[in-house]
């Protein structure tokens, strides 16, 4: 369990700044209101998935964050009654999104590429150090 405290603090951490820039978007900066919430989003689902594959290599997470992050946004094409009332629920609307926008891929990559550097510069050789 050692192991995995870091990944559950950056993935807390990242939680919460990423539910900040929602909430105090109007304080902001347009381009960070705009962008960073995405971004921190797919930064959060890299660290969650680095805490449950603490062992396993550093390219499972990217590969796993990108497919989970690209398939939920891919999901929002998708508009059923039974799918659109999850969505209208506001923990609905913060895992699954509301409608689809090529744009957030990019920041998708960009988070998971801002974790992936954090992770491999700082948190990884915390949790081998430790080891």
């Amino acid at each position: 369990m050692k192991a995995r405290l870091p990944y559950l603090l950056a993935f807390l951490i990242t939680m919460i700044l990423g539910y900040s820039s929602r909430s105090f978007a109007a304080m902001l900066p347009t381009f960070v209101a705009e962008h960073f919430g995405d971004a921190l989003w797919a930064g959060m689902i890299y660290f969650g998935f680095r805490f449950v594959w603490v062992a396993k290599r550093l390219g499972i997470a990217v590969i796993a964050s990108f497919v989970f992050s690209f398939a939920i946004e891919t999901s929002q094409l998708y508009q059923a009654d039974w799918i659109q009332a999850i969505r209208s629920h506001p923990l609905g609307a913060l895992v699954l999104g509301n409608g689809f926008l090529a744009l957030d891929l990019v920041r998708y990559s960009a988070g998971i590429a801002v974790a992936w550097f954090i992770d491999s510069c700082i948190l990884n050789k915390l949790v081998r150090k430790k080891s």
